[in-house]
């Protein structure tokens, strides 16, 4: 495989999806140059949600959003920050269906899952559903790709039917943080409910904003017996 590749590489030569230029022999479809442009988040930040914060905190840390109201979810983790490279990469990946693109950008969520969650007994992977309508337009489901691949990598049983989107949702963009709770609160149903029956679930998402999404379906989660929700996401906007 090695070697056929080479020769793809030969005749089909690979660019940059961010800057256009070549991608050397081994790398995905995002060249080292774009790749060192990803903000990897480190401490300090909210020892729940994860929010990054400026400067130097040399004790544990609680965002004013967690301090106001304790999400539902135990933990919530975040690889890089959304914005410059990665954000170009994740936006391709969504709605440009480059769908290859996962494999430039799992090594940050699998490494964000080692570092954060190695002491975590975790049973089970699941994600953020999609509407109905828009998986179908879209044609996947961009944190359902990355789960997959995320628990074949944890040697975990992946539950991808667990919970559905029973309502269409306007766009997060452009709302604030109480909109946005408001936008998706009654989003989701959880099904199957024997599946998640005193497990601890690694919830999966591509980008993490507010929180108020996966806030939502872990509520969703854990009231349909789930004993803990643990979040991770390539990106923190």
């Amino acid at each position: 495989m090695s070697l056929f590749s080479t020769l793809l590489d030969l005749v089909y030569p690979r660019f940059c999806v961010v800057c256009g230029k070549a991608v050397g022999q081994g790398q995905g479809y995002v060249c080292w140059d774009c790749i060192s442009g990803f903000d990897v988040i480190t401490k300090p930040f909210c020892s729940l949600c994860g929010d990054p914060v400026e400067g130097m905190i040399e004790h544990e840390y609680l965002c004013s959003s967690c301090g106001r109201r304790k999400p539902n979810f135990e933990m919530a983790r975040s690889a890089v920050r959304y914005r410059g490279s990665v954000r170009a990469v994740l936006h391709s990946l969504k709605y440009g269906k480059m769908i290859f693109l996962g494999r430039d950008l799992f090594p940050f969520l699998s490494a964000c899952v080692t570092t954060h969650y190695s002491k975590v007994c975790l049973d089970a992977v699941t994600f953020v559903p999609l509407y109905p309508k828009k998986e179908r337009e879209r044609t996947f489901n961009q944190a359902g790709l990355l789960a997959k691949r995320l628990a074949g990598n944890l040697d975990l049983p992946l539950l991808s039917n667990c919970m559905k989107r029973i309502r269409y949702t306007m766009t997060q963009t452009d709302l604030d943080a109480s909109h946005r709770r408001a936008n998706v609160r009654g989003a989701f149903s959880a099904v199957n409910e024997k599946w998640l029956e005193g497990r601890n679930l690694l919830l999966v998402d591509d980008v993490m904003t507010t929180g108020a999404t996966v806030d939502e379906c872990a509520g969703v989660l854990k009231e349909a017996g789930a004993a803990g929700v643990f979040v991770v996401t390539v990106a923190r906007g």
